[in-house]
């Protein structure tokens, strides 16, 4: 199976382009292609040091222009991994589809519902896999809370808080030309990490949002809704506090700053779950530096072979979405319909079906920050 990328961000430089290259050095996948508009895209991702140190000689097909003309030349049954900016993934995934491509999306999948619907009606009727990549589901600490909330260990979701602010550099990037008023907001940008992480663990859903958005400026002059702070509600009545922000300090420990707290009622005393993405045991200090850095999301280790290892929950949820679309690839076509349910049934993997959740969220947060926080409730 081959895999097309349509799109060259950070999260391609961070984590998906190793995870590939990883997965075909272990003859999982074949050839790489990745498409950008720009040709210094393409350049800082081949000349990225880190990945040319873990894998010497590995190299990606290079395509530079549209991604819409570049898919028309795609051979059926193979892999589209769109890490675009959110307002461009409908448009890609339904071209992956409509090239007979199975699909992997960066999260969000979609901005609307509507959007989703016809993402899933169309995978269903060519047999194809659709996959979200909500990382933060793979990380071993997300599997043991689901594990242990499904067995009545922490009682009832009642309340909880999280907080997910990425860096001030951000702003010095690309996400300066996308990440405007009209097309996305911090919320809905990271903020939906930690909506699905609920969702997952405690698998209610949720009801209604309410999002205030403070507008801020980019270097360029576009203006953004760069800091947020939402609430959620779900079927149960409990309630999600969720703040995010392209806003934490250069210099401040670790890549940024995040977390998950949530608040349960038992049938004799509370529960209490901390979920901790950021100081995890690790700090260190060199060279002027203090960092306290995630080791479990993405790392390079060396195992001692050729090169070194990627490890962590982020090269898990891609390695476990390729071998989705890998296992449906094998199907038999009449058997495929049968093995996307069953994907679906399963909840592990965020797919149209299962998540929609998350696009119920963003339509309607989207309406809310464009009215001053005004709560909106959703079916």
């Amino acid at each position: 199976m081959n895999v097309f990328v349509a799109g060259g961000g950070m999260i391609l430089q961070d984590q998906i382009l190793p995870s590939l290259y990883q997965l075909q050095r272990l003859s999982l996948i074949g050839e790489i292609s990745v498409c950008a508009r720009h040709a210094s895209t393409l350049d800082a991702l081949e000349n990225t040091e880190k990945i040319r140190r873990a894998f010497p000689g590995s190299r990606f097909r290079r395509i530079e222009g549209s991604f819409t003309d570049a898919m028309r030349d795609l051979a059926p049954g193979n892999l589209v991994i769109v890490a675009l900016p959110d307002q461009l993934h409908f448009a890609a995934v339904m071209q992956a589809l409509a090239q007979d491509q199975h699909v992997i999306c960066v999260k969000p999948l979609v901005l609307t519902v509507h959007e989703s619907e016809t993402i899933e009606r169309e995978a269903r009727a060519r047999g194809r896999f659709v996959g979200i990549e909500y990382h933060k589901r793979f990380d071993d600490r997300s599997f043991m809370a689901r594990e242990r909330y499904r067995a009545g260990f922490f009682g009832e979701f009642k309340l909880g808080t999280a907080v997910l602010f990425e860096k001030w550099y951000y702003r010095q990037s690309n996400f300066q030309n996308w990440f405007t008023q009209d097309n996305s907001d911090a919320f809905t940008y990271i903020g939906c990490h930690y909506v699905d992480l609920a969702a997952f663990i405690t698998s209610l859903e949720p009801t209604a949002v309410s999002v205030y958005g403070i507008p801020d400026r980019f270097p360029n002059g576009n203006v953004g809704w760069l800091w947020t702070d939402a609430r959620v509600l779900f079927s149960n009545g409990a309630c999600l506090n969720v703040q995010n922000a392209l806003g934490f300090p250069d210099a401040g420990p670790g890549s940024n700053i995040q977390g998950l707290t949530m608040y349960f009622a038992g049938a004799t005393d509370g529960g209490w779950l901390h979920h901790s993405d950021q100081y995890r045991g690790l700090a260190y200090c060199g060279s002027g530096q203090y960092t306290e850095p995630s080791p479990d999301y993405f790392q390079y280790i060396d195992l001692g072979s050729a090169g070194v290892t990627p490890v962590g929950y982020g090269y898990r949820s891609i390695e476990f979405l390729v071998k989705q679309a890998r296992r449906v690839e094998a199907g038999h076509p009449s058997d495929r319909p049968d093995l996307l349910r069953q994907i679906d049934a399963d909840g592990i993997v965020a797919t149209p079906a299962n998540s929609r959740y998350n696009e119920r969220v963003i339509q309607a947060a989207r309406a809310s920050i464009a009215d001053k926080g005004r709560l909106v409730e959703f079916a």
